[in-house]
């Protein structure tokens, strides 16, 4: 009904008892999207209160300079935030452009890329690895693609813990020599180890198979259809318009081979050769990340099975699961992820300080970048995820 016919109910008395009846039922209809529109404002309204609050109170708990938050519910961007500081040193604020340092997160432009390339007839993630390289110890000929990506091949580890660089202590050639000649450290299938070599090798295969530098691919196939303009490769020292530093409150203890806490914050320095771009090596902003994974959902990047495929846990010669400390018990195709009964999640977390976390079934994804490594931020992820979650 129009407005016009909407007031005539009022100041006509000639109409039957019936007709305004049928008057008032379209009014309660007209109305009725306008009530429901205005609760859902105030739910995302109430959210977003309690997404800054809580988002705050980590910042002070957990020391984080500065942040950056996108929720994408119903594949639609809900909120958008940034907080705090992206240099310490000069005091200059984050913003929707700063460029933060994601890390592994790179990892699943490689299995998106990989997942590409299946569809498109050019390989088989069941094929071994041994069908597209050559030069490869004998030991390593079965591998599979899918255990590459999966972390489950048993291969050496060609990075070293306990100097933070490549084995051999020298440049990529020598640590590609040297991790040749060491055993495996498991059969192919029987264990998850996270190491490098895998993605290395899954970086040579699609380089081998497009004809292209591993970078440049991934910018034409995914990054440029997704609309990213302002994600890039590069270190940590590449001097990047509104780049972050990051920052840590650990330490290498070289003698363990492990990370330690301390008392003193200092800026993280980190070298991905260009060899291991498919293993890290991205900066990029959350929303930039969001733009991606919506390309990637709305069909724009991969076919619908395919996402299954590389969304499907990969488990173990035994058939069992294994990954990460908990919730993150198992790992497929790139990501990490949370095999549960109530909201299952796919998460690629980078250098502990970055996070996507999608939950499939309940059409709800999360982006957390921040620049402190070592923040944990796919428990805060987690945290604001219930706040929507809880308001269903």
């Amino acid at each position: 009904m129009t407005g016009s016919s909407v007031y005539t109910i009022y100041d006509s008395p000639m109409k039957t008892s019936k007709t305004r009846q049928f008057y008032c039922g379209n009014i309660y209809f007209f109305l009725l999207p306008c009530l429901v529109l205005s609760t859902r404002i105030v739910q995302a309204q109430t959210s977003a209160a309690k997404v800054t609050g809580l988002l705050k109170a980590e910042m002070q708990t957990r020391h984080i300079p500065g942040l950056q938050l996108v929720v994408i519910r119903h594949r639609q961007i809900v909120l958008t935030q940034e907080l705090g500081l992206a240099s310490l040193e000069f005091k200059v604020p984050v913003s929707s452009g700063t460029l933060f340092s994601i890390n592994s997160i790179a990892k699943v432009f490689t299995g998106t890329a990989v997942m590409q390339l299946e569809e498109q007839g050019k390989l088989k993630l069941d094929d071994p690895i041994s069908c597209y390289l050559n030069d490869l110890p004998a030991t390593w000929e079965l591998v599979t693609i899918r255990q590459l990506l999966s972390h489950t091949s048993g291969l050496p580890d060609i990075e070293d813990d306990r100097t933070d660089g490549l084995v051999g202590n020298k440049g990529e050639g020598t640590a590609w020599e040297v991790v040749k000649t060491l055993p495996l450290t498991s059969r192919p299938g029987e264990k998850f180890n996270y190491i490098a070599t895998n993605y290395l090798l899954a970086q040579r295969i699609i380089e081998r198979l497009t004809g292209q530098p591993f970078e440049n691919y991934i910018r034409m196939t995914q990054w440029k259809p997704a609309g990213l303009r302002k994600t890039v490769y590069g270190n940590s020292g590449d001097v990047t318009p509104q780049k972050s530093p990051t920052y840590t409150y650990y330490q290498l203890d070289r003698d363990k081979g492990e990370r330690v806490p301390t008392k003193t914050l200092r800026q993280v320095n980190e070298i991905f050769p260009m060899s291991y771009r498919a293993d890290a090596g991205v900066f990029s902003t959350a929303t930039e990340m969001a733009h991606w994974l919506l390309a990637l959902e709305n069909g724009k990047l991969l076919k619908r099975r395919s996402i299954k495929t590389m969304w499907t846990p990969v488990g173990l010669n035994n058939g069992n699961y294994d990954g990460f400390d908990p919730p993150f018990n198992a790992y497929t195709l790139g990501w990490p992820v949370a095999v549960r009964k109530k909201h299952p999640a796919i998460a690629p977390i980078g250098g502990g300080r970055a996070v996507i976390i999608n939950y499939p079934d309940d059409d709800l994804s999360v982006i957390l970048f921040t620049n402190l490594s070592g923040c944990s931020p796919e428990v805060i992820a987690e945290k604001i995820a219930a706040v929507y979650l809880n308001s269903q």
